[in-house]
């Protein structure tokens, strides 16, 4: 399966509700725009919310002679649909809670790479769960020495920020190589008058980021836009 992947794209954030499933699909959705083959692996075991993003919610996985099928999403625009890989699709309900300890994670994550056939591909982004835990350490372990790179969300505050400080030094412990941050949450601009603000002051965040040496990717607003293609299933 991985050798007809060309670029594995971790998306990481230590901490949850930054917004990573939403980078993660509107990531995968902007190279499909692009004209690239892209998958979506969504590697968040007790919150897999990809099938919500692209508008899978209730679809089953199906299974064929190469393993388990990816779903494939498509819109307008796309010249290649985008694969979709989720523990959603096998869930008896959306509601379902995953109560696994380790060694049920550690064989899933060998799974969603190695039994969903993703087929040729020039990007698989990976919407990785919160924390630092078994999850990320057998992904990164799998992946070791193929073309992959890890990229981090964010929001301002300093609780945010203290938890992403700890997904970054893991990323540079690892050799893994970090593409930079996307700041999510990153002001508000008003329907009204247009005026732009700012609800988290984000000096704090430039300072530690520059300090690590890590770039700063994008900006993301709050966006209506942006939360209703995210319910909707059509990534923006």
């Amino acid at each position: 399966r991985l050798e007809q992947i060309g670029q594995i794209i971790m998306v990481m954030a230590n901490k949850g509700g930054v917004g990573k499933s939403t980078v993660s699909a509107n990531i995968a959705a902007g190279l499909a725009a692009q004209g690239y083959r892209v998958g979506v692996a969504d590697a968040d075991i007790h919150g897999p919310n990809q099938s919500r993003f692209f508008g899978f919610v209730g679809e089953r996985v199906r299974i064929s002679k190469r393993g388990l099928s990816p779903l494939a999403f498509n819109a307008p625009g796309l010249a290649h649909p985008i694969q979709v890989g989720s523990l959603a699709f096998m869930m008896e309900s959306d509601d379902t809670p995953i109560v696994w300890r380790d060694s049920y994670k550690h064989d899933f994550m060998h799974h969603l790479i190695g039994s969903f056939d993703w087929g040729e591909l020039d990007f698989l982004i990976i919407d990785m769960p919160p924390g630092t835990g078994n999850e990320l350490i057998t992904l990164s372990d799998l992946l070791e020495g193929q073309n992959v790179a890890a990229m981090l969300v964010t929001t301002p505050q300093e609780v945010a920020l203290m938890d992403s400080l700890k997904a970054i030094r893991f990323c540079q412990e690892r050799g893994m190589p970090l593409l930079g941050v996307v700041e999510n949450m990153a002001g508000v601009t008003c329907p009204h008058c247009s005026g732009e603000f700012h609800l988290f002051p984000r000096d704090h965040l430039a300072e530690a980021l520059d300090k690590a040496g890590v770039a700063s990717l994008a900006q993301v607003p709050f966006s209506l836009a942006l939360a209703s293609g995210s319910d909707s299933g059509r990534p923006v």
